[in-house]
């Protein structure tokens, strides 16, 4: 029998959606809510993502897809269907759309503000424009195209930092510091367009669509491995992040330094913008709405980054296989993402603008 250190209790108090674990001396609070929903959005994310491996030009049925990943040997040309032609695909869907939730709720965390996105703020086309610099007038690969997102996005996100920088950050004039450095980095994405030849040109502009198309196991696995890593550094900043919702003095008051933390998430916030730009380019809007979706749907009282992060996944993998299946002709998948987060963006502003009468 084991001793009392050992076993683990549970109680669920449904009237308040906790449920509390003890191992030992350690006690875990659980929101139940939260730990549904994410059940079920990482069913929903895997019923697409079987959905999509089945599509295509030479279609396959759910159970020959699930033998492929079973490694049976049987499988026959099924498995190299699914792991040469679609699963990094289908894995850079559901790895990107995560880091793009993440990286949104740490931005509408941070400024308190539901339109605090990077690619609302100008990170997103900060990193746009590093990699246009190296694609464009330097030349590289995937490495080289990754770097100059990042040190892109990582200027980018300090100049806005110190523009709006007035004693602190306030949300409200990041975002509009933000929305001018990226209309001034449109223009000269633009210019570095029209001023390519006429072959990169068009690899860019297809790339800057948002495009999961020419994704390699190399982009897919490199990607999926820095976005683990900066999750793991970010829950190792997570505590810090929900005391910066209660405000600075808040967290001031439980030890918590509120602009170290501030700086570490917003790096890491950029650092996994800018590996999906690196590998797929700017997919708009899925960081704008995840977040606040997870928000509504976990009921959380603020933003929660692992709900967030579920949606995003669900979010890219369901918009990348509309994209590439269910419309007349395949588009690329920031294509979809930017008409479905154009409607819920005009609906964001609408009820913002409510909420201030």
């Amino acid at each position: 029998m084991n001793s009392p250190e050992a076993q683990t209790a549970r109680r669920v108090d449904f009237g308040h959606r906790i449920m509390v674990t003890r191992t030992g001396g350690v006690a875990l609070r659980w929101r139940v809510r939260p730990l549904i929903i994410c059940a079920l959005l990482g069913a929903l994310t895997v019923a697409v993502t079987i959905w999509a491996l089945t599509r295509g030009e030479y279609p396959l049925t759910v159970w020959e897809v699930v033998a492929a990943l079973a490694n049976d040997p049987d499988a026959g040309f099924a498995r190299i269907v699914v792991f040469e032609w679609r699963l990094p695909r289908v894995l850079a869907a559901v790895t990107f759309g995560a880091a793009l939730g993440v990286a949104g709720a740490v931005f509408q965390s941070v400024t308190r503000n539901p339109l605090a996105s990077p690619d609302i703020i100008g990170f997103s086309t900060g990193s746009y424009t590093g990699a246009l610099i190296v694609m464009i007038l330097i030349g590289g690969g995937y490495a080289q195209v990754a770097g100059g997102a990042l040190a892109g996005g990582l200027v980018v996100a300090a100049l806005v930092y110190l523009l709006a920088w007035r004693g602190g950050i306030q949300g409200f004039r990041l975002i509009i510091v933000g929305i001018a450095i990226s209309a001034v980095l449109g223009s000269i994405n633009v210019w570095l367009m029209l001023t390519a030849r006429l072959e990169v040109a068009m690899t860019a502009a297809v790339w800057g669509a948002g495009t999961l198309t020419a994704i390699t196991w190399a982009q897919a696995g490199i990607g999926s491995l820095v976005v683990l890593v900066l999750l793991v550094g970010l829950a190792a900043a997570a505590r810090g992040l929900r005391q910066l919702e209660l405000g600075d003095d808040a967290a001031a008051a439980t030890g918590v330094r509120a602009e170290p933390v501030r700086l570490v998430v917003m790096v890491i916030g950029v650092a996994l913008t800018a590996t999906v730009t690196a590998a797929a380019g700017p997919i708009a809007f899925v960081a704008l709405a995840a977040p606040q979706i997870a928000r509504r749907l976990a009921r959380s009282p603020g933003i929660a980054l692992v709900p967030a992060a579920f949606t995003g996944a669900l979010l890219l993998a369901g918009a990348d296989l509309v994209a590439q299946h269910l419309l007349p002709q395949s588009f690329p998948v920031g294509v979809v993402t930017v008409i479905v987060g154009g409607g819920y963006l005009i609906w964001l502003l609408i009820r913002e603008a409510r909420r201030r009468v």
